[in-house]
């Protein structure tokens, strides 16, 4: 069975409007699934108001125990442990060892160390994943909880379980809402998709933000585009931008203005494109009519190369 085509939105810094941009590519794409891979702070649910149909425990970072009855106070734990999460307490019964699950990285150092093998590794729930209907079809999202770490294994997860979703259903597309950023769950969101739409803003830091993430979709070897949101705000920034694209072999997909419509659907969680028309939604749909004609070129750049 192929690989259903993956496309991520994904953007330098948060607050761009990548999720509001990926939600209107979810009301125009027929025959896909949607994800939210911002693991960490999921917002996508607002604009879908999903319906949970399956809940499922992610198992997160192993945190180290140790179990007091067989502990010999031998101390060899706090001394191996680099991190300082081993708890030393001094009683008149003796000392006491501990690990504090805040300090503890779960390197395991401790487990192997340990002459009495007191010490254990136990996985945490480390947040929860969910599939979900919506008036714009399936969606698979997560929450991670707060202070959890693994946040890109949870981001490849729900990445895993769109696809198998998408594949399952005969369903052609995936669309991602991905994190803000360049880092760890930004590249498990990216790694392997057919088309990364960038999202940025005419300011001095959008345009350092925005060589940071394409440097990430070059790494990737990522077909990749670009769009401008509330370009107007600084017209020649804007400019600057869409004239410095074509010399890095990177798309531009259009600009969006800055508009009162954004708030509005926002307010009311819907899509920009189901709200009204207006200059903000007019523009949105040239751009995510854009990014499907991209995708299903590289959809056939790929039957192609494989053919």
């Amino acid at each position: 069975m192929r690989k259903p085509t993956e496309i991520v939105v994904i953007s330098g810094k948060g607050g761009t409007g990548k999720t509001v941009l990926t939600a209107s590519l979810a009301f125009l794409a027929e025959n896909k699934i949607t994800a939210d891979c911002d693991v960490d702070a999921p917002d996508m649910h607002l604009l879908l108001q999903p319906e949970i149909v399956r809940e499922e425990i992610f198992s997160g970072m192993k945190v180290a125990q140790i179990d007091p009855e067989k502990c010999t106070g031998c101390g060899k734990c706090a001394e191996v442990c680099r991190f300082g999460a081993v708890k030393v307490v001094e009683s008149d019964h003796g000392t006491d060892y501990s690990i504090d699950p805040l300090g503890c990285e779960g390197c395991g150092v401790c487990v192997w160390m340990c002459p009495a093998e007191a010490i254990t590794s136990q996985g945490s729930t480390g947040g929860k994943w969910f599939v979900s209907d919506t008036r714009f079809g399936k969606f698979v999202h997560a929450q991670l909880e707060p202070a959890q770490e693994n946040s890109g294994k949870l981001v490849s997860l729900v990445r895993s379980e769109a696809r198998k979703l998408a594949q399952k259903e005969g369903v052609e597309t995936v669309i991602i809402d991905g994190p803000p950023g360049i880092g760890c769950p930004v590249i498990a969101s990216i790694a392997g998709v057919d088309l990364a739409v960038v999202v940025t803003e005419p300011t001095v830091s959008g345009i350092h933000d925005l060589d940071r993430v394409l440097g990430l979709a070059d790494h990737f070897d990522l077909k990749a585009g670009v769009v401008v949101n509330k370009y107007d705000l600084n017209e020649e920034i804007a400019t600057e931008i869409e004239q410095h694209l074509p010399g890095r072999g990177v798309m531009f997909l259009g600009k969006i203005p800055f508009g009162a419509e954004v708030k509005e659907a926002i307010t009311a969680g819907k899509a920009i494109l189901e709200h009204r028309e207006g200059p903000v939604s007019n523009a949105v749909m040239v751009i995510a009519e854009n990014i499907m004609r991209l995708a299903a070129e590289t959809r056939e750049a790929g039957k192609v190369s494989k053919g």
